[in-house]
């Protein structure tokens, strides 16, 4: 710790944004979940889950409710190569449900992904490079048009080997990895390139998915980095809006909130915030805070204890004991008001009548 942080810390700028409408916006309605427990959540663990594992979790989040599942990064392991093969070989992905791959822009491994791919009755292909100053920078060494360049030139081979597969109906994804750290002109003029050569319709969307790839700042900036971008994105009526919060702060869920209030359509994420570093957004906190504001999340988590045991059991993680849902903690206090309710029932007046009497005091 240092005894002045200023020294070495700035704060985050703030962004330009006039007449911000999240602010005054409530969420009504739940956005398209994504799991990558399968994938992001899966390479942070120390040891990866094997292909049972995989299977097990897989089958417990088609049963929970999800229709988009990022199921592993094909190029980059042989055990999740033969796992997005298994489930298509076998038919294991349900008729409503869409599978994701994650791969980067480079050809060798788009090439490999559609190997991957092959046979697959709906996917959805993610693309993803770093496009923020210190990556340009340190890591890559490229200019801004360089940079671009690459994101344009994924997208580019990506849809020569979708439209070589015309059996599978493909999503086209585009991440600009460390969004939350770029100059938000550079952002949207890289997903607008990506954008003009994918050429999405209304009919056919593409996701663009904007990733706090490192948490930096508070939340209520990154509803502005988000409405920034709802706001000046080209193709904005083609395009599904997705966030991917981390959690390096503890404010993943808040920042998901207020992106949905800022524009976002999508959330991505992995069940209890497992993932790298401090972790995903959670899903779970983040849907049960959506179904107590009397939003239907099309998820099913009416039994979150026997979640949590396959969660714990493939992951090797265990959930928090004071978890806000799916704690033991908060489960035996929900135990306890449950029990109290059907006490109260009984003399004329339940613990929720009480907490609605106590709201009106």
């Amino acid at each position: 710790m240092l005894r002045n942080p200023a020294e070495k810390y700035r704060p985050f700028p703030a962004v330009r944004l006039t007449g911000r409408k999240w602010p005054s916006r409530t969420i009504d309605a739940a956005p398209v979940w994504m799991s990558t427990d399968l994938r992001d959540g899966n390479q942070a663990l120390i040891e990866p889950m094997n292909a049972a594992q995989k299977l097990e979790y897989f089958e417990m989040l088609v049963a929970i409710g999800f229709k988009e599942i990022e199921v592993g990064f094909p190029s980059a392991s042989q055990t999740d190569f033969d796992f997005v093969r298994k489930l298509i070989d076998e038919r294991r992905i349900p008729d409503d449900v869409t599978i994701e791959v994650f791969v980067p822009s480079r050809a060798e491994l788009i090439a490999r992904t559609f190997d991957a791919l092959e046979g697959a009755p709906r996917a959805i292909v993610h693309l993803y490079n770093a496009i923020c100053p210190s990556f340009r920078r340190i890591v890559f060494q490229q200019s801004k048009d360089e940079i671009k360049a690459l994101a344009v030139e994924g997208t580019r081979v990506i849809k020569e080997y979708a439209q070589a597969r015309p059996g599978t109906r493909w999503t086209f994804q585009y991440s600009p990895e460390t969004f939350n750290t770029t100059e938000l002109p550079f952002a949207r003029e890289v997903c607008d390139a990506v954008a003009q050569t994918w050429r999405p319709t209304r009919n056919h969307k593409m996701i663009v998915n904007l990733p706090a790839s490192v948490e930096a700042a508070t939340p209520n900036v990154f509803a502005d980095q988000i409405e920034w971008m709802h706001r000046n994105l080209g193709y904005r009526d083609s395009i599904v809006l997705s966030v991917h919060p981390h959690n390096d702060r503890g404010t993943a869920v808040a920042a998901a909130q207020l992106a949905l209030m800022a524009g976002a359509d999508r959330i991505e994420g992995c069940l209890f915030g497992n993932g790298e570093r401090t972790g995903n957004v959670d899903l779970v906190t983040l849907a049960m805070n959506l179904d107590a504001m009397g939003i239907d999340i099309g998820l099913d988590f009416s039994d979150l204890a026997a979640i949590r045991r396959v969660a714990e059991r493939c992951t090797r993680l265990p959930v928090a004991a004071r978890h806000p849902y799916a704690g033991e903690v908060a489960m035996r206090g929900t135990r306890a008001a449950r029990d109290a309710d059907a006490d109260g029932d009984q003399c004329g007046a339940s613990s929720r009548d009480r907490a609605e009497d106590c709201v009106t005091a």
